[in-house]
């Protein structure tokens, strides 16, 4: 049966039988948990040049180097390229000419005895696709969900033989090999929130493609990646920081997506809780809105939104929260400041549509219980479909009758603000209308957007305008 996945002995056991691959595995944190499975399947001396676990700080950074934090990217880092590079100092006289260097490494923080951390770490590998090849790299971060130390040590195990397997047999799938880091797991035993591949096997993949993916397969409620496309580990951003949130379709970014931003910014950097903060403004999409009714995201279209954003120099969320008080619990979990949530007025309408609330036990009152439990405020852009209508405010959207009282009672409480510092010219911008002249060859839309905006729309021939020829 080819196609059916491998179970983790039995991958760490093919690993051990190919003689292309030898190397070190060095791990702290948690026990030497994924070496373990190589010594447990047999034939371990044809794999693993040497293991090493350094607990001690002071024994770690006198092999390492100083670091602020144990758990983290950078230690990870030097672990890898120092022991990838011994490995192959001491070793490529002898065997280089046969032989696939590689560097397992992992930093992690699994359960303390009290029971109240957060459990996660890094994990990467360093290694030759071929003999006397340059390196290569995919490091990913987990976070693992399990309650028990001895059970999170398993599935640390479990994935570091997954990531191993992948990195030496898949590495010419990198969509694949993502799909194959939860063999013989589930996510409700961890989670795998940030991925990156670099190094010459890795050249052509794009970790925004790979970030997406994570996503998409349910491997991470949410990925992050930053304005050049690097890949980005949510709770690393977001710690410490005050965090202001847009959602939005962005096909393609308008004016009006940067002034909701731009006039969100000024009123939540105002707030008292936020002064002197630092401000990470997300522009955030939902996998319902990539998916947009069908079952499989439009590449294309994705890495399009994502370069307009890009142009703009932002950060970009891509998350599978349709509600908003799931995102406002995500965020929350990663940082103690505020938060603030930009939205549109007809998008606080539908807020009060009780009919996305029929799974929750407690209805429309348990989400805005949810959503507003840690001081959240919604930053609400006024809206004007045309000029023949009245602007819609915080102060005059019209909800059910039933609900009307709540609807007054979250105003009062200051969790609506309004945004009446918005510019009056970009009222009539709409992305819809944006888009379709784009496709009409109407250069009117160019004045629509952002100069940066057009031009990469231009360039590359973005939302079907046409490429300029050569």
């Amino acid at each position: 049966m080819p196609d059916t996945p491998l179970d983790t002995r039995h991958k760490a056991l093919k690993i051990n039988l190919d003689v292309r691959w030898y190397g070190t595995f060095a791990e702290i944190g948690a026990g030497q948990e994924v070496v373990r499975w190589f010594f447990r399947a047999g034939g371990a001396s044809g794999t693993v040049a040497k293991s090493i676990s350094a607990y001690d700080m002071t024994v770690s950074d006198a092999i390492y180097g100083p670091t602020e934090r144990y758990v983290s990217r950078a230690r990870l880092q030097s672990m890898l390229d120092y022991e990838f590079q011994l490995t192959a100092d001491r070793l490529s006289d002898t065997r280089g000419d046969t032989t696939s260097f590689f560097a397992f490494a992992d930093t992690v923080v699994a359960r303390s005895y009290m029971g109240t951390n957060e459990c996660h770490g890094w994990m990467g590998v360093k290694f030759q696709a071929h003999p006397r090849d340059q390196a290569s790299q995919i490091i990913i971060h987990v976070r693992m969900m399990e309650n028990d130390a001895a059970l999170q040590a398993e599935a640390l195990g479990i994935a570091g033989v997954n990531l191993l397997h992948g990195a030496f047999f898949m590495h010419h799938e990198p969509e694949k090999l993502v799909e194959s880091l939860l063999d013989s797991l589930t996510t409700g035993r961890i989670e795998i929130d940030m991925i990156e591949f670099s190094g010459i096997e890795f050249r052509s993949v794009d970790n925004r493609i790979m970030t997406l993916k994570l996503v998409e397969l349910g491997l991470s409620g949410a990925a992050m990646f930053g304005p050049k496309g690097e890949a980005l580990q949510p709770a690393d951003v977001l710690h410490k920081k005050a965090v202001l949130v847009e959602r939005g379709r962005f096909r393609p970014v308008t004016h009006v997506n940067l002034d909701m931003l731009h006039c969100a910014l000024e009123k939540f950097s105002a707030d008292p809780a936020v002064k002197g903060k630092t401000i990470l403004p997300i522009m955030e999409i939902t996998m319902r809105n990539l998916l947009a009714g069908s079952d499989k995201v439009d590449r294309r279209d994705f890495l399009a939104r994502v370069d307009v954003l890009s142009a703009c120099g932002l950060t970009v969320m891509i998350s599978d929260f349709f509600e908003y008080f799931r995102l406002a619990a995500y965020l929350a979990w990663r940082t103690k400041e505020r938060i603030g949530v930009v939205i549109g007025a007809a998008t606080l309408i539908e807020l009060f549509n009780e009919k996305y609330y029929t799974n929750l036990p407690g209805g429309i009152l348990e989400s805005f219980g949810r959503l507003f439990k840690n001081d959240l405020k919604l930053y609400v852009y006024p809206l004007r479909e045309n000029k023949n209508l009245q602007m819609k405010t915080v102060a005059n959207v019209e909800v059910a009758p039933e609900l009307r009282k709540l609807y007054g009672y979250l105003a009062d409480r200051g969790s609506f603000v309004q945004l009446d510092n918005y510019n009056p010219e970009y009222l009539s911008i709409f992305s819809a209308d944006v888009l379709a002249r784009i496709l009409a060859g109407d250069a009117s839309w160019e004045k629509m957007v952002p100069p940066e905006v057009a031009d990469v729309i231009k360039k590359l021939g973005l939302f079907g305008c046409p490429k300029p020829r050569r």
